[in-house]
């Protein structure tokens, strides 16, 4: 990609900010986002999310192949929590996914889809089928 030149594109709230317009949104090359706005991960670390909104702008790097969208944080939501029986829920599905179908012993990671069986069920299984 050529090196773009930098011109005063108009954000949706009216300011007026160094950028380009690409694929019909103000364009912003990396490290150079314009104050209030921020891509879905700096949201989620803030404790927000965009909340519905669209897309009011791009962060553009890596000679273009690679971009991020930017949201405006004035129409960025809280992070909604998970109720205590959503979390109970989770908790209970995470521990199926531990449990050793052999033994039935909590492995403390997560098994494989394709067996579920924890390391050592498994090496005792083909430890069994090569003495045989």
């Amino acid at each position: 990609m050529s090196r773009r030149r930098l011109e005063l594109v108009e954000l949706p709230d009216g300011r007026r900010e160094f950028g380009w317009m690409a694929n019909g949104l103000p364009t912003f090359p990396f490290g150079l986002a314009p104050k209030g706005l921020a891509t879905r991960r700096q949201l989620r670390a803030a404790g927000l999310c965009p909340g519905g909104q669209d897309i009011v702008a791009q962060l553009v790097w890596r000679g273009g192949r690679a971009w991020a969208g930017l949201y405006d944080l004035n129409l960025a939501r809280p992070k909604r929590t998970p109720t205590l029986a959503q979390r109970q829920a989770l908790n209970k599905a995470m521990r199926a996914r531990r449990r050793c179908g052999e033994c039935g012993r909590d492995a403390g990671y997560c098994l494989p889809r394709t067996n579920r069986t924890c390391w050592n069920c498994t090496n005792n299984t083909t430890t069994a089928a090569t003495a045989a």
